[in-house]
């Protein structure tokens, strides 16, 4: 079974794009992802690799569970 890694910053934002997240704005080196249907916005780090503990909370804030995540990422 497939298991989360930590992964680069943009390959994680080509996720975003994918589920219908748009860019909102950069402050430092966070970037704010938004789409209309969240409660609050996605915020990814700008530095080399994500950690797994960052993924995870990204995916809660979208809905979206471990498995769906690796299927979108191995289409892309």
């Amino acid at each position: 079974m497939p298991v989360l890694r930590p992964i680069h910053y943009r390959k994680f934002e080509q996720f975003l794009r994918a589920v219908g997240c748009r860019l909102v704005r950069q402050e430092g080196d966070h970037r704010v992802w938004d789409r209309p249907d969240l409660l609050r916005p996605v915020i990814v780090r700008t530095k080399k690799d994500l950690p797994v503990f960052e993924i995870k909370s990204n995916l809660r804030t979208l809905g979206i569970d471990t498995r769906q995540y690796l299927e979108i990422m191995e289409r892309l």
